[in-house]
């Protein structure tokens, strides 16, 4: 299987995000229930597959909240969605440190693991450093580590932009960590990534995208929270070749019937966007 870094060679990628959410369970004619669950997610990753969006991202907290059935659903769902050729970005936001941290890498980047994913979500407010092993996962089984950067709930951005000693923000601090990362593993998109939010401005999180050549970015909030898919080129520059972008209850709510069609059409907008 492809690893995202070489898929996003050929240009942004359009990504479904799978959110079980009770509602959309319910819109969806099916319960709130972990059956249900992994039937909603089996549905999404076949109209992902069959519209040519080439990945998905699984949010982990709501398989989580039905326990251990919950987190069946999840393993069925990531396992279908994998062999049928998608990429898998597991959205735990995961971030400790030491044997921790390695837990997690082993969880869901290391082959053959049940929860094995081909991406996962971290948090790196314990420092971006404490965060090697799955970094280094990341780069060792050919997946991609996101790290937060600049996220578009608005509690975020106090942090986020805080000044660091440097005088920089702080997201531009984990921006640079990261790319540097990168260009130490090798030239070309690293498996090292960050996750900027599709809502906010870059520049007012003190954000050089465009010199951040090595590192692909996750941008979670297209559709339902505001940003459009048609503004990604303008809000992200040449950075959108190496977008990662991600779309759930936009294309979600139009339920499975409709769900490979507003796929469909939401990949055409990006592809133009980048055009």
């Amino acid at each position: 299987m492809t690893s995202l870094a070489a898929l996003l060679t050929a240009g942004p990628a359009l990504c479904l995000g799978i959110d079980p959410h009770a509602a959309l369970l319910a819109d969806w004619g099916l319960p709130d229930r972990a059956d249900g669950l992994r039937e909603f997610g089996l549905r999404a990753a076949e109209a992902a597959r069959d519209a040519g969006a080439p990945v998905v991202k699984p949010q982990v907290a709501l398989f989580e909240r039905h326990g251990a059935a919950g987190i069946a659903a999840l393993e069925d769902v990531i396992a279908a969605a994998r062999a049928a050729g998608l990429l898998v970005i597991a959205d735990a936001k995961r971030g400790d440190i030491g044997s921790t941290m390695a837990g997690y890498a082993a969880a869901w980047l290391a082959p053959g693991s049940p929860l094995e994913a081909d991406a996962l979500t971290l948090s790196p407010y314990l420092g971006v450093g404490a965060l090697a092993p799955a970094l280094e996962a990341a780069a060792a089984h050919g997946k991609t580590a996101f790290v937060l950067a600049a996220t578009s709930n608005p509690e975020g951005a106090a942090l986020q932009r805080a000044a660091s000693p440097s005088g920089r923000t702080v997201a531009a601090e984990i921006l640079d960590d990261v790319d540097a990362r990168n260009r130490l593993i090798g030239t070309g998109i690293g498996p090292l990534g960050v996750v900027v939010g599709a809502t906010i401005d870059p520049a007012a999180f003190g954000l050089d995208l465009d010199a951040a050549a090595s590192t692909p970015i996750l941008a979670p909030g297209f559709g339902a929270q505001g940003a459009r898919l048609a503004d990604a080129g303008r809000r992200f520059g040449a950075a959108t070749n190496r977008l990662v972008a991600n779309v759930a209850r936009e294309a979600l709510a139009a339920g499975p019937a409709g769900l490979e069609r507003r796929l469909r059409e939401l990949g055409a907008e990006l592809a133009e966007a980048a055009a």
